[in-house]
Parts: structure tokens; sequence; C-alpha cells
């Protein structure tokens, strides 16, 4: 992952001196565990533990340097290991095949990685709820189709990304919970060179669950729930971020970016103020995205085992984590600071001459008597007026100016149904579903 869109704590989990760190917690657990049964000296558990006590730095250059020639990452990092450590190493590893230390490994980093991508859920679904109370009546335009429809307010809107999010927290807990997996069984599964109690000690020690049946390798389904999982956040964000991008289009411009002093927008027009924030946080949706697939297609992996996934997980996994990460905390920090402009809503509100309150008109004309099809003739035909003429005329006026729509409805009733505060005599109702009473 490049460092313009990486967060140094998540980053942290994926550099080669974090995983060097993991493989060997789990091999000395394991050789703790086999000295426990009687497997292997206890000396040799002690050797490692002391050595590793010493804080001795990871020399990723000479275990790559041994991978050169051995073309196999476990066995270059065991021999640098045994370099280090000296005769007792020999007994670490013992029964136990490269899965188990990559698959548990890997099953550490995503659990940590969600934990962050927890914390970041939490930042953002503190602010949406911030902002929602502070516009939860703050009166906007709905749109569907793009399209003026009928009143909302700008706090339901941030309502709707909490609730949105809040499902992602419930989905990411879940999918981190799949994920935590350790797999400790040896060649093809069967534990027949290490004992079952050797997973149970390891899997305690790293806060995993013991995977059930590993067949060497951890089954993929986790995995690919895991990045499908961050995939579905991910659209959540570009959701939102696309929202706030059409909000600050210069003909809506009802919120924006907040634009710090002596930004700039343009190399050539001095007066731009871009959505470049959202238009990033789109783009950085679509490439987690981009990860869900091959993690779906690693699922299928020959018989017990291959290692066809190995290189996808080697992208993957960062990537998509790190990537998640930055793009959760750049969204916050846009809810957080983002630029809001009730007089502007209102005026979007009202240039169609009151079109958005047709359907109140419509239904009372029912109400008192008219067909739904006549009902609609009246309004629509009225309300095309105001449409073709920009909004310069009233629809309020042309309906008291319409006797087919007045031998039903008084100019007071028709005046009833232009009141935008109807619109929200359930706000309260839905803030408490999100937020709570």
């Amino acid at each position: 992952m490049i460092p313009r869109y990486s967060r140094p704590d998540m980053a942290a989990i994926w550099t080669p001196e974090a995983r060097y760190a993991i493989w060997f917690e789990i091999e000395a657990h394991a050789t703790d565990a086999l000295a426990d049964l009687g497997v292997v000296p206890k000396s040799a558990a002690a050797a490692l533990w002391q050595w590793w006590a010493t804080k001795p730095a990871i020399d990723v250059a000479a275990i790559d340097a041994i991978e050169a020639v051995t073309k196999h990452d476990v066995i270059a990092f065991l021999t640098w290991v045994a370099e280090q450590v000296g005769d007792e190493a020999r007994f670490m590893h013992q029964g136990m095949t490269s899965s188990d230390v990559l698959d548990t490994t890997l099953s550490v980093q995503l659990a940590r990685a969600a934990d962050l991508l927890i914390a970041d859920i939490d930042a953002l679904l503190a602010v949406l709820e911030r902002r929602a109370k502070e516009h939860k009546l703050t009166p906007t335009i709905g749109r569907s189709h793009g399209i003026h429809a009928e009143p909302v307010t700008f706090g339901l809107k941030l309502a709707q990304a909490h609730a949105e999010f809040a499902r992602h927290r419930t989905r990411l807990v879940a999918a981190r919970a799949d994920i935590a997996t350790a797999a400790i069984s040896g060649a093809v599964g069967t534990f027949a060179n290490v004992d079952p109690r050797v997973e149970e000690h390891v899997a305690d020690k790293l806060g995993l669950a013991i995977e059930p049946v590993s067949t060497q390798v951890i089954p993929r389904d986790r995995h690919a729930m895991f990045f499908a999982t961050l995939g579905v956040i991910a659209s959540s964000v570009e959701r939102v971020a696309t929202e706030v991008r059409h909000l600050q289009r210069t003909e809506v411009l009802e919120a924006e970016e907040y634009f710090s002093p002596g930004q700039k927008g343009s190399s050539a027009m001095p007066h731009k103020r871009n959505p470049v924030l959202t238009e990033n946080l789109t783009g950085l949706a679509r490439m987690v995205r981009g990860y869900v697939t091959p993690a779906l297609e690693n699922v299928a992996l020959w018989h017990e085992r291959d290692i066809s996934h190995s290189s996808v997980e080697r992208y993957i996994g960062p990537d998509a984590t790190i990537t998640l990460d930055f793009a959760l905390a750049r969204l916050t920090g846009v809810i957080d600071k983002l630029l809001v402009y009730p007089e502007r809503m209102q005026k979007n509100l009202d240039r169609m001459g009151g079109l958005v309150h047709s359907q109140r008109v419509l239904l009372a004309l029912t109400q008192a008597g008219v067909s739904r099809e006549d009902s609609y003739r009246l309004v629509q035909r009225n309300a095309m007026k105001v449409w073709e003429s920009d909004g310069q005329l009233s629809l309020q006026e042309l309906l008291k100016a319409d006797p087919e729509v007045t031998a039903a409805l008084s100019p007071a009733q028709i005046d009833e149904k232009f009141d935008l505060g109807y619109h929200f005599k359930h706000v309260d109702t839905i803030f408490d579903r999100v937020f709570g009473g």
C-alpha cells in the first residue's frame, strides 16, 4: 500500500517485522506445549523465550537472503532463528507445517486489523450522531431520481448514515470472530505429528478460537466473508461520499467539504472549491471492493490445500485493511468539518413553487370525495405549469384559482397543505429508533 493512503497503526500490522514476531510467538508457544507434553525438552522452549526476552531486532534482510536460497519463507525464518538461538532451536516446528504458521498469523493480523476498523467505525458513528442531532430539524429537500421529491431534514440524512454504519459495526464484529481461528494441525490437518493440545495452547495464547477442521489450511470461506464485509462497508463509505459530492455541486451547494486557509482547488481556476476528499473516498471504496472477488475465488482450493490463495492474500490483506482504515478516518473528518448551509437548503426547497407539497393536496382531494385518478389529474395539470415556469408560478396559488380543485377544497384547506412542519412530525420517532430515547 502506498504511504499516501496509509495510517501508521494499521500499516504496522503488516510490516515484515510484525509478521515475523507473530511467527516466533506461534513457534515458541507451540514449543511450550510440546515441552509440557514431553515431546521436546523444556530447555528448548526456555531457550526460545530467553532469546526473545532480549528484544532482538528481527533482521529482515538476513531472512530474505536465506529465502533467496531456500525459496521458502518459513524455512528461511526458522533457519535465521536457529542461528540466533543455537542448538535448542532444532525442536521448533515439531510436527507442524508452514500453513500452521502462515494461516494462524494471518488470523492474528486480520483480527488486529478488525479491531482498528471497529474503532474507526465507532469514531465515525460518534461524529454522525453529533451532526445528525445538530441538524435534526434543518429542513432540506429530499430527492428521488435526483429530482425534488418531498421535504426531509439534513439530520435524517445523517441519521440514516449512522444506522447504516451501526449495522456495519455488527457485521465487522461477526467477521472478526469468524476469522480469528488458529490451525496447528500438521500436514493435511490430521494432527498425526502434532497433538491437538498444542493447537489449543497456541490458540489460547493468541486469543484465537481453534479451527474445527483445518485440512492443513484454514478454510477460505472465513476470509471471503471477512473481505466481503470490508467491501460492503466501503460501499457505504462511497454512498455517503457521493451524497456530499452531489450536495456540493454549484447548482445545489447545500453542504460542502471544509476548505482550509491556503487550500487551492485548481491550478488554473482560482475560484474552485472541489470535493476532492469525497472524490478520493469514492476511488478508495472501489479499490476495497476490488479485493472481494479474489477472496471469493480463494475458497476453491485443491483437495486439502494448495497455495493459489497465498499470493492473493499477500496483496489483499494489507491493502484492503489499510485502505479502508484510511477511508473511514477520512470520512469521519469530512463529516466532522462538513460545512452545512441551511439557508441554501431552504432556498432550494422553495425554488420550485411549492411542488414538494403536491402529494398532500392529492390526498386531501381524495379524502374530500374526488377519485384518485381525478385528484392526480387536477394536481398534476397545475404542477406542470409550475414545472414549466421553472418555479416562477406558485402551485398553491394555481390550485386556489382552479375551480375544480376549489369545488372540493377551500382556500384555507389548500393553504394548510403547504405547511413545511407537517413533514417533520415523526422525526423524533426516527431519531429514537436510531439513537435511543
